[in-house]
């Protein structure tokens, strides 16, 4: 059965493995001050004649940048790749700028049309309610405030007037000069078309001074450490280019369908609705809300029933249900890497900002934002605001819902996890270093014993409740393996694992050494043992104490093994060795300094369990079980020096006296 024992190390699937790959501590990230965010967002909004026109370049300069690089790949010169591809872009920008434009018109002309539509629903509506409708009684409501106000406002009766005046009929003739006439219907298209020659300029500019810009940049925020700020930057360029020419191709698939079923349903200038989704699903969640509105207003316009409007509705619906679940994973795979509440906040943010066009650019701007923060350290609080990335490591984690006396929510987190990973290295990983940081806030003195006693107890029911994972993983490690499943020695990935060994007919007893916190690791050792097939006791820290040593029932215990939180508890668990030893001459003693640290030193450990007189003694999890569960026979208790002194001098003693 040993050999067919599943490895604590092993990695079945590498999702998580940077997750749960040891490493060091995150530094605490530095938040601007006040004055800075006061200061950078009246600057965007009282320059956003300025910004926008920046923004909007950069944006086009990280879809563009792709395609520049293909076609100097291709043989085309530099300066050529740009202009075509700069222009290629206007080009389309402006034909869906002025196909836009011509629906807008067509669709104004039309509306008197669609009025009676309108009336008939309006009256079918009032129609429908109880004593004159719902509408109605808020008619009758409005009218009555009205006549209410200007009843009010209606000054008081004065002397009879004079009979008034017939007023003469005025005719004013317009006499505007023909530069005057060129003026009005020029003058609205010159801030436009001076914006779009601007954009148009900087993206030709940004594109030729790419690496150049770069270079400013990382001369600005990673100077101390050239190779990493250039990779980062390189990734960070392909990533937002990436997603933005695949939020297009997207958006894309999304609107020609909504537009051709628009076009059979018969809704009218189907093509500008089909543009409007196309740009709108740059904002996820409510932007295609937003694209739906107009076209089912419309709907409710065009036909006298209610049937044309729930077509609409169902084939909105169910384009974004196909977008969302089948287009988008099969193109990029994942989602834009904000959260669901960023992406609204954001939508509202720079909708306040920079209005209608600050909502379409709202999501590529964040994601820009959010990369720059995943890589360069000055703006670290960009993606831990915005991200959907997890801002905690597992660890620490699961320490705060355990602080938070909230085990249902850690054992969901730990259920997540074992989705992937072995019980023996979610407690090694994670719960174990999440213990090990109330350790630390115990000796800090910042958590007080009711804290201490909660964690404890919230980590106790976590274990009890994986009480079913532990025994799906031992069914599954007694289960023969399959005929054609090659064995593990011939895979490479799982050289350097150790395996851990057959519990069956050991007997093992798991205690903590001197606290709660202590207590509720030696229950996740016991659990993990008996996963092995051990049969396992466990014991609690006050058992542990001289005056109950000896109330331990240890005649059929082969091993014990006490676990201390804290390193500082080397004369304790010399102590707590000798005590059992002498309670049971023939018992194997291990002791187990927890530590978060992947590897500790053998020849430490060997040289500290000769020197407190243990069979063994761990720093992790896979070290515990490994001494647990070893046939090696128990080193017998040795006598302390002193008092060996001192029986020596008693026996010369007793010599000298005996030779006179």
């Amino acid at each position: 059965m040993a050999a067919n024992r599943r490895n604590g190390m092993a990695s079945p699937a590498h999702g998580l493995e940077d997750i749960l790959s040891p490493a060091a501590p995150h530094p605490r990230t530095s938040l601007p001050n006040v004055a800075t965010i006061v200061t950078t967002v009246a600057a965007l909004y009282f320059g956003r004649e300025v910004f926008l026109p920046i923004a909007i370049a950069l944006l086009l300069t990280f879809a563009l940048a792709p395609l520049v690089s293909a076609l100097k790949r291709a043989g085309i010169p530099r300066i050529a790749a740009v202009i075509v591809s700069v222009l290629g872009a206007f080009a389309a920008l402006a034909l869906f700028s002025f196909i836009v434009a011509t629906q807008v018109s067509e669709l104004a002309q039309n509306i008197p049309v669609y009025q009676a539509n309108i009336l008939t629903k309006v009256r079918s509506l009032k129609e429908t309610g109880v004593g004159g409708g719902i509408i109605a009684r808020l008619s009758k409501v409005v009218e009555r405030v009205g006549q209410e106000i200007d009843r009010q406002e209606t000054p008081p009766p004065a002397a009879a007037p004079e009979k008034p005046r017939e007023p003469v009929p005025v005719e004013i003739v317009s006499r505007e000069r023909p530069l005057e006439v060129l003026q009005n219907i020029v003058g609205p298209l010159i801030s436009p078309l001076g914006s779009a020659g601007l954009i148009i300029v900087v993206v030709i500019f940004m594109l030729l001074e790419r690496e150049d810009l770069r270079d400013r940049f990382i001369r600005l925020v990673g100077y101390g450490d050239l190779h990493r700020t250039t990779e980062a930057l390189q990734d960070a360029g392909k990533r937002v280019g990436r997603y933005l020419l695949m939020q297009l191709v997207v958006n894309i698939v999304y609107a020609v369908p909504i537009a051709a079923g628009l076009w059979i349903l018969g809704i009218p200038n189907a093509l500008l609705w089909g543009l409007l989704a196309l740009g709108l699903r740059f904002v996820p969640y409510i932007g295609p809300a937003i694209g739906m509105l107009l076209p089912l207003f419309l709907a409710l316009a065009v036909a006298p029933g209610w049937s044309l409007v729930l077509w609409t509705a169902a084939l909105f619906v169910v384009m974004e249900l196909i977008t969302g679940n089948v287009v988008e994973p099969w193109l990029y795979g994942s989602r834009t890497g904000l959260s669901s509440l960023a992406i609204i906040v954001a939508a509202i943010f720079w909708t306040w900002l920079w209005g209608p066009l600050g909502l379409v650019l709202s999501t590529p701007l964040t994601v820009c934002l959010v990369v720059l923060g995943r890589h360069v350290p000055q703006f670290e609080f960009l993606d831990v605001l915005f991200g959907n990335e997890p801002v905690l490591e597992p660890h620490a984690r699961l320490y705060q819902r355990l602080l938070a006396g909230d085990p249902d929510e850690a054992t969901d987190h730990a259920e997540e996890m074992l989705e992937e990973k072995y019980l023996v290295e979610f407690y090694d990983k994670v719960a174990i270093p999440a213990l090990l940081l109330g350790e630390q806030d115990r000796a800090r003195g910042v958590m007080g014993d009711q804290q201490r006693r909660q964690v404890a107890e919230s980590a106790l029911v976590m274990v009890a409740n994986l009480d079913d994972s532990a025994h799906e993983e031992a069914e599954e490690e007694d289960a023969p393996p399959a005929a054609e499943e090659e064995p593990d020695d011939k895979d490479p990935s799982r050289e350097d694992e150790t395996e851990l060994p057959d519990g069956t007919d050991l007997s093992v007893l798991c205690t903590g050494g001197r606290g709660e916190l202590d207590d509720a690791a030696a229950a996740m050792l016991a659990q993990v043992l008996e996963v092995q097939g051990t049969t396992v006791s466990k014991a609690g820290f006050a058992d542990m104490e001289p005056a109950n040593i000896r109330r331990l029932e240890l005649e059929t215990i082969d091993t014990v093994v006490v676990g201390f939180l804290n390193r500082d508890s080397i004369k304790h668990a010399r102590f707590l060795v000798r005590r059992l030893k002498r309670a049971k001459a023939a018992l194997r003693v291990g002791i187990v300094f927890w530590s978060q640290a992947a590897n500790e030193d053998k020849e430490e450990a060997e040289k500290l369990a000769r020197d407190i007189n243990a069979d063994f003694v761990a720093h992790g999890m896979v070290d515990a079980v490994v001494g647990a569960l070893s046939n090696e026979p128990p080193i017998a208790l040795k006598l302390v020096a002193k008092r060996r002194m001192r029986r020596q001098r008693a026996t010369s003693r007793k010599a000298s006296a005996a030779s006179t």
